[in-house]
């Protein structure tokens, strides 16, 4: 199964998805993350670049925590920031 829920939170299995289709989907459950939601995503290789590619397409939107390094398996959870902090550079936490 490539896409599943743990609990509250999606997962999907990228090692499940042929490759054309693997960061579509991904960018999709990212876009349709709710404020402080996480997924997890599961691969056969570290994905770097997807973090790379979703830090451009999301900027300061996103957390990304390596659940599990390989060397035959990754596992990471992404998550949408919930907002209620501030990264701006004045030090008030609005």
């Amino acid at each position: 199964m490539a896409n599943a829920e743990v609990g509250t939170n999606p997962v999907i299995d990228v090692r499940t998805i042929p490759r054309m289709e693997r960061h579509p989907r991904i960018f999709a459950m990212v876009d349709g993350l709710s404020l402080g939601g996480t997924l997890i995503l599961t691969s056969d290789h570290d994905p770097r670049p997807l973090h790379y590619q979703l830090e451009m397409a999301f900027p300061t939107e996103l957390t990304w925590e390596y659940l599990e390094q390989g060397p035959e398996v990754w596992r990471v959870e992404i998550g949408r920031k919930d907002g209620s902090g501030c990264d701006c550079c004045c030090g008030s936490g609005h």
